[in-house]
């Protein structure tokens, strides 16, 4: 038997069920990887595919096909219609079966059920496996058999009554599973991937510089975590200026590392020593709230562009588009705000604490559409992933699943001195407040001229001026409330 093995968000090799059941199922297995830029465009709700995405394919591709041709296989890439490529696949090697790995989107999951029921009308064996997640979104309910829309009970139902089983080890393709000829394959690079530089930042220079989208960078990221971060999660989590968070949004959204394989090594490491219990726990919080992300999203599809509380339908957003841009590039006038979207723009990536911060003050201090920044994330972030963007923004804005109240309003001062006291975080991405003092880092409107002229700050000029005053802006978006109660 001949098989393709699609893959899709799922490129790696070890615990890859698709993979492991064509390698011990089929005498030729032939890993494929097809580019369908309308489908795509059409699941992800959103106007296209985000441009740091297509930056991190442009390199995790080859690092996959790298990885097979270590072991005698390599990666087919097509470019075109889905279904016509695997037919046309098909064609040229007498292939009988298609495998591939569930995704979760559910415009992408009806997708893949139409698709199964084409290739299975032509008569190919067509198995496909459940492993993004660590369990299926539907199979928690609540004691009235509907889905949640509070974390903490779904979180003590997940524990009780999901299994996790150990994860697979990478299986061996060899000469033995290669075809005698490989069919042709498109080259990643003519595809037009890598982003443009834009407002002077490279995209694919400054990608390359924070990341290695493959495998084995994935695995890399999970010891060096384990070994230093980890043990001060509970608390380090919220601290920008400190190497506390994992990283892993990015590879475990392109599926280089699977959540299976994070919980098990997180609760080895956890029964190694009893004191990081509480560290290990808040961590494995998280990933169960990647699942409940998940959860919502498939029992709420409309979720991405309508809120889930609907009254949030008619909350008076005001439409902005200077805002907006100034939100975007970094320019509001707030250093914590500033550096997030800073840090974003170059990197791709944003500590999640500074997500909470930058959100809050589009949607209640500007009162723009949280739509608006969902969609500035999709299209920026590396680790954009439709379930988890939408909640988070969700979230922020108050209309979602578990919601923070809208009325709870951060100050971006006080987060700022909170969880960036020295102002290390705002001078690494904004290198004109370098020079200015920790008590003034947070609120250099409020330094006094001398202080500003040290420092080497002119407002307005080498750094903006507040775009609102905050304590007047909480009073407006309390006030929009008041108009949907």
């Amino acid at each position: 038997m001949t098989t393709l093995v699609w893959f899709r968000s799922d490129l790696r090799l070890a615990d890859n069920p698709a993979l492991s059941y064509a390698v011990k199922s089929s005498e030729t297995v032939i890993p494929v990887f097809i580019w369908d830029t309308n489908a795509e465009r059409d699941a992800s709700q959103r106007d296209a595919v985000g441009r740091a995405h297509l930056v991190w394919l442009n390199r995790a591709l080859p690092e996959l096909d790298a990885s097979l041709r270590e072991q005698s296989s390599r990666l087919i890439l097509r470019r075109g219609d889905t279904l016509d490529m695997l037919n046309h696949l098909v064609e040229e090697l007498g292939a009988e079966a298609v495998v591939w790995n569930q995704r979760y989107v559910p415009a992408l999951r009806e997708r893949d059920r139409q698709m199964a029921q084409a290739l299975r009308g032509d008569g190919l064996t067509v198995t496909t496996f459940a492993n993004r997640l660590l369990h299926e979104p539907d199979a928690i309910k609540t004691g009235s058999g509907g889905p949640y829309r509070v974390f903490t009970p779904f979180w003590r139902k997940f524990q009780r009554e999901v299994p996790i089983a150990p994860p697979r080890p990478s299986p061996h393709l060899g000469p033995s599973k290669a075809p005698d000829t490989w069919p042709d394959s498109d080259i990643v690079a003519a595809w037009g991937f890598t982003a443009r530089a834009q407002d002077g930042v490279d995209w694919a220079t400054h990608v390359r510089e924070h990341w290695t989208p493959a495998e084995h960078a994935a695995h890399q990221r999970l010891d060096a975590f384990l070994a230093g971060p980890a043990s001060g999660y509970d608390v380090e989590r919220n601290r920008p200026d400190r190497d506390g968070s994992s990283m892993l949004s990015p590879f475990l959204h392109f599926g280089h590392i699977t959540p299976r394989q994070v919980w098990h090594r997180v609760t080895s490491w956890r029964d190694a020593d009893p004191s990081r219990d509480n560290a290990a726990q808040v961590f494995l919080s998280e990933i169960a709230w990647r699942e409940f992300s998940y959860h919502v999203l498939h029992h709420y599809p409309d979720t991405p562009s309508e809120p889930l509380k609907e009254k949030y339908a008619a909350f008076p957003w005001l439409e902005d588009a200077d805002a907006l841009t100034r939100w975007q590039h970094g320019e509001t006038g707030y250093p914590i705000v500033d550096a997030g979207m800073r840090q974003l723009w170059a990197t791709g990536w944003m500590h999640n604490r500074v997500r909470m911060i930058v959100a809050s003050f589009l949607t209640k201090d500007l009162l723009i559409p949280w739509q608006d920044g969902a969609s500035w994330f999709w299209d920026t972030l590396v680790d954009a992933d439709l379930a988890n963007n939408t909640m988070g923004w969700q979230w922020a804005a108050g209309c979602g699943a578990d919601a923070q109240p809208f009325f709870r309003i951060f100050n971006p001062v006080s987060q700022g001195t909170r969880y960036d006291p020295h102002g290390t975080y705002v001078k690494h991405w904004i290198p004109a407040l370098a020079e200015v003092p920790k008590k003034y880092i947070h609120a250099p409107w409020a330094a006094p001229h001398a202080v500003l002229r040290q420092a080497n700050v002119e407002l307005g000029t080498t750094y903006p001026r507040p775009m609102v005053d905050h304590s007047k802006a909480r009073l407006r978006a309390l006030e929009a409330l008041e108009t949907i109660k």
